[in-house]
């Protein structure tokens, strides 16, 4: 595989995660929520401030939604404990539940409609799993 198809398949399978989170007829968190939850999912244990420069979004809206979502009990935050002042922020189990509750119903109708063939789908299901299984770190 050549990095033009890489980055084609990579444009590929965020436009199937969108189609998926549509179609979970779940209402979508505000975007600083979901650019928060997915930067805390990438970078377990980072900082407030590391959130903040990754995201764009500023300090105390990074802050804001940090708050709702410890009270949602979506993330965790702990201290440093290298350096007290600082707040690290973490997934819950409940947000991976969350995630899983939302997504898993839909993901073979998202496949199936994308590929033509349940089949096939079953297959790509597999084949995501594995490929997740490999490149992600475990969480």
């Amino acid at each position: 595989m050549d990095g033009r198809r890489l980055h084609r398949l990579g444009r590929h399978l965020i436009e199937l995660a969108r189609q998926l989170s549509l179609e979970s007829g779940v209402e979508r968190p505000p975007e600083g929520e979901i650019a928060v939850l997915t930067d805390v999912l990438d970078n377990p244990g980072s900082s407030v401030r590391e959130i903040t420069q990754r995201t764009g979004f500023s300090q105390p809206h990074i802050s804001e939604c940090i708050t709702r979502l410890v009270e949602d009990a979506m993330l965790a935050t702990d201290v440093d404990p290298r350096d007290r002042r600082r707040t690290l922020v973490y997934p819950t189990d409940a947000l991976f539940r969350a995630i899983a509750r939302r997504t898993t119903p839909h993901l073979d109708d998202t496949l199936t409609a994308a590929l033509g063939d349940p089949a096939k789908a079953q297959r790509a299901r597999e084949l995501l799993t594995e490929l997740a299984d490999l490149l992600l770190p475990d969480q």
